[in-house]
This record gives C-alpha cells, structure tokens and sequence, in this order.
C-alpha cells in the first residue's frame, strides 16, 4: 500500500511539475509574441495566406504548365485586384455617407432631443443638455471618413505579409508528401480556411446585397466586415448583425426597414454558419466553444482584432501539438472539451 502511495505521489508530482513548466513556458511565450507582434502578425497572416493561394498556384504550374514564378506572379496579381477593389468599393460608400452628413446629424440630434425629453419626464439628468449641445457639432464626415480610413489602412498594410508569403509560396513543393503531425495539421488547417473563407465570402455578399436592397449607406462596406467578423467564433456573427443598426435607426424613418437591417443580415448568418458551415467544415477542429472563447480573449489581449480572427486555428494547432505527447495529452483532450478520467478522454 506504501508503494502505490509513493508511486502516485510521485506521478502527481511529475504532473504538477508538467503543469508549472507549461505554465511558465506559457507567459514567457505571451511575453515574447506580445513584444515581436509587428513581425510575428504578419508572419503568422502570410502562412494561412498561403494556405489559402497555394492550391490556385499548384493548379497552374501542374495543369497549365506554368513556372513557379509566374504561377505566384499571377496569384498574387488577382489577390492585389480583389483588394483594390474593396477599397474602391469602400471609398464610394464613405463618400456618400460622408456628403450625406448634414442630414444623419439632424437626424441623430432630433432622436437624441426626443430620447431625452422622454428621461426629463422621469426626472432623470443624465446631462442631457451638453450631450445634445455636443450631438448637434459632431463631425459626422471627419468620422466616417477615419473610420473608413482605418478600414482601408487594414486592407492595404500588407507589405510584410506580402514579401512573406512570396518566400513561402517560393519554397513550397506542390508534389510534397506530409505525413505524421505536419499532415495532421496541414489537412485540418487546410479545410478550416477554404471552409471559413468559403462561407464568410458568402456571408459578406449576402449581407451586403441585403443590405443594399434595403437602401442603407455603406451596405457594401457592412458585407466587408461581416466577412472579416465571420473569422471570430461565436462573437463575430453577433457583432455583424447588431453592426448596421445605429446607422439604420440614423438613416430610416419607419420601423419596418430597421427591423429587416436585423432579420435579413440574421437569417444570413444563420443559414450559413449554421447550416450550411458545419456540412462543408466535417469534423472541424475538434475545440469546445469554451476553449475558442478562453483563445479569443487570450489572442485578443495579445494581438489583438488579428488576434481574434485566427484564435481558432492556433490554438487547433496547439491542441493537436499537445496531443502528441503523453505529458500534455489530457490538456489537449480539454481543449476538445473531454475531462480527464472520462471515457472520451481515454
């Protein structure tokens, strides 16, 4: 009895001196990816940016016969194009909204004033005369137009994922054969970005064309970031929906149309992400909804929106790492959501 004590104190040491070690290694990994962020972004966005252009590269230099270079040449050109035309696409609809300004500010000012008589009736002050004194001189232009502009600046500040995934797309062998945990991961990280890239694209058309029917301004420019949202788990589709409603109660009168600025973008995201979603992702990547929300907050304080947007598959990089070892195995089995003892889990 003695011995089988002293053996399971010393395997509960050997695991309390397993979880330290990570744990320590965890924050000196934080600390270090925190203080190299403006390479390490980059660098991290170039390699799922070639996960995505590889198989249009492959595709030419094996069925059209094209060199390497040129395969990359032309890949790169058509990603270069659909960028500039996003940004034209948001220019025109921050210039509209911007020569509408006057308008949406009579308009805020008049919802404001009625908001806040509605609170003098219940005596309640929530200063309301400064807020509406400040409501009346807000520079509506000079906020969309940095709003757009910091859309734009994110579209177009790619120099280094640029020069990134050049070397990565020159150093890849379209032929290779992967096998063991690199093929594990290449075939699940593969399918989560064609899926995700997929089904956000179809997600921001649709939005944006709902949105367009409905006549509300920079409807394009809403499809765009429901695009990009549609990378965040769980948040991201939330946020895109509830996104156009301030403008849609600025720019609509009647309560039909902001009604369907929430149902259309809504029945959207629902038809897509979950029906439609989960048939194309298969098994997916195998990670609970409460560990994608631990790594939205852990990748988010780290690296913030771009954090967010590929907190899923690193940390489905992590998980599958760590299930490769005996010592870190039951952590990747509660990343999955199975506990330790469990059935599942063994």
């Amino acid at each position: 009895m003695s011995v089988q004590r002293t053996k399971e104190g010393i395997d509960e040491l050997s695991w309390l001196s397993t979880v330290s070690l990570l744990i320590i290694a965890g924050v000196a990994l934080a600390v270090a990816l925190i203080y190299t962020r403006a390479v390490m972004v980059p660098f991290v966005l170039a390699i799922f940016f070639t996960y995505l252009v590889s198989p249009l590269v492959d595709g030419m230099q094996t069925r059209l016969r094209l060199p390497r270079w040129a395969s990359i040449l032309v890949a790169l050109l058509v990603v270069v194009g659909i960028m500039i035309l996003l940004v034209m696409l948001i220019s025109v609809s921050a210039r509209g909204l911007s020569d509408s300004s006057d308008i949406y500010r009579e308009r805020l000012s008049s919802a404001a004033a009625w908001l806040f008589s509605l609170l003098d009736r219940f005596n309640v002050d929530l200063g309301q005369d400064a807020l509406l004194d400040g409501l009346s001189q807000l520079p509506m232009g000079s906020l969309v137009r940095s709003t757009a502009g910091g859309v734009v600046n994110f579209l177009t500040s790619g120099f280094l994922v640029f020069v990134f995934s050049v070397f990565l797309l020159s150093g890849r062998q379209p032929h290779e054969t992967r096998v063991g945990i690199y093929k594990e991961i290449d075939s699940k990280i593969r399918r989560y970005i064609v899926t995700k890239v997929t089904t956000s694209s179809l997600t921001g058309i649709f939005v944006g064309v709902c949105l367009g029917l409905l006549g509300l301004d920079l409807a394009f420019v809403f499809g765009i970031l429901a695009f990009f949202l549609n990378f965040i788990p769980n948040v991201g589709s939330l946020i895109a929906v509830l996104l156009p409603l301030p403008l849609a109660l600025v720019q609509f009168d009647g309560w039909a149309r902001i009604a369907l600025t929430l149902a259309l973008p809504g029945l959207v995201q629902i038809s897509v992400g979950s029906i439609l979603e989960p048939k194309l992702m298969g098994e997916g990547l195998e990670l609970h909804p409460v560990s994608i929300l631990i790594a939205l907050v852990f990748w988010g304080l780290i690296w913030g929106v771009v954090g967010m947007l590929l907190a899923a598959p690193i940390t489905a990089v992590l998980a599958i790492v760590l299930g490769r070892f005996e010592t870190t195995r039951p952590i990747a089995g509660l990343l999955a959501g199975r506990l330790p003892g469990s059935d599942e889990a063994e």
